[in-house]
């Protein structure tokens, strides 16, 4: 990608690694990803299942994601794309996810709030990465090499299974957030955000209005 810095990751990543990671780079991965979202945390933590193989079988990246993915009737494993869903919703396990499965990157679409960067992610030395969550499933899937295994699947179904994948040049990525908590999102937004006011100065009040909740444009920003 022309004009940003981009670096590739042999995974697992070390701490070192992730420490000299700034804010914007654009990340490929090689190595070991796991999938997991919001049925696997629950089985896993709520339940008190724990991981479903041991962390040197799965990896240390856990993708948020919907993977497009099939069992053949041979027993193949095939995954086509893979895209990214919103990692906010999973915020109240990460505390307990990060003890359980070691992880120290998470991949997601959307990031999470730079109080949570420091409070989840800080302590266990890990960051996040971020994608879209449209248009690149078919892009992401090209990275992976293979399906290495598959687990609870009847347990949770094809969407919700902890897919294991060996990847290569796997992006790209943005880094989101640092080992310092820092957020990619709010740095940018913050730039933006304080010139809105002076953007919309002297404009004609909103036709159509957010649900008619509010006159103040700045509130249709995030």
């Amino acid at each position: 990608m022309a004009g940003l810095k981009t670096v590739t990751l042999d995974l697992p990543a070390l701490t070192e690694q992730l420490r000299a990671l700034e804010l914007g780079t654009v990340v490929y991965l090689n190595g070991r990803v796991f999938t997991a979202r919001e049925g696997v945390y629950k089985r896993a933590i709520e339940e008190n299942k724990g991981m479903p193989a041991p962390r040197d079988a799965l990896g240390l990246v856990n993708f948020h994601c919907s993977p497009a993915a099939a069992i053949e009737p041979d027993g193949r494993y095939t995954m086509g794309a893979v895209s990214a869903t919103a990692s906010f919703r999973f915020a109240k396990w990460l505390d307990g996810w990060f003890r359980l499965s070691g992880c120290n990157i998470i991949i997601g679409k959307g990031g999470m709030t730079s109080a949570d960067y420091r409070k989840l992610f800080v302590p266990h030395n890990a960051l996040y990465l971020t994608t879209v969550g449209y248009g690149t499933g078919a892009l992401l899937g090209r990275g992976i090499k293979k399906v290495a295994n598959v687990h609870w699947v009847e347990e949770l179904g094809l969407a919700q299974a902890v897919w294991v994948l060996d990847v290569e040049h796997f992006g790209p990525f943005l880094v989101e957030s640092d080992l310092d908590g820092n957020s990619l999102f709010e740095r940018e937004n913050a730039k933006i955000a304080g010139n809105i006011e002076r953007l919309y100065q002297g404009t004609r009040p909103a036709t159509l209005r957010r649900y008619g909740e509010t006159d103040d444009k700045t509130h249709e920003v995030i």
